[in-house]
């Protein structure tokens, strides 16, 4: 049970680090995204559950690679 949680935290908060240092105004449409390099697609696909949260709380969208 303590593992779980602590890998819960883990999650969470590994989430929270990468979208206050990978967060991006586009300048198109001044919406504010959370950019996921593209080379590390694992991690897109590790926490876009978390992302449609986020999306759906704060209106954060997120991208793979930078903007055009």
């Amino acid at each position: 049970m303590n593992i779980a949680i602590g890998a819960l935290a883990l999650y969470l908060l590994g989430y929270a680090v990468f979208r206050q240092t990978h967060t991006e105004i586009w300048e198109k449409d001044k919406q504010s995204y959370v950019i996921f390099p593209s080379h590390m697609t694992m991690l897109y696909y590790l926490w876009r559950p978390l992302s449609y949260i986020d999306e759906s709380a704060t209106g954060m969208k997120s991208h793979i690679g930078p903007h055009q």
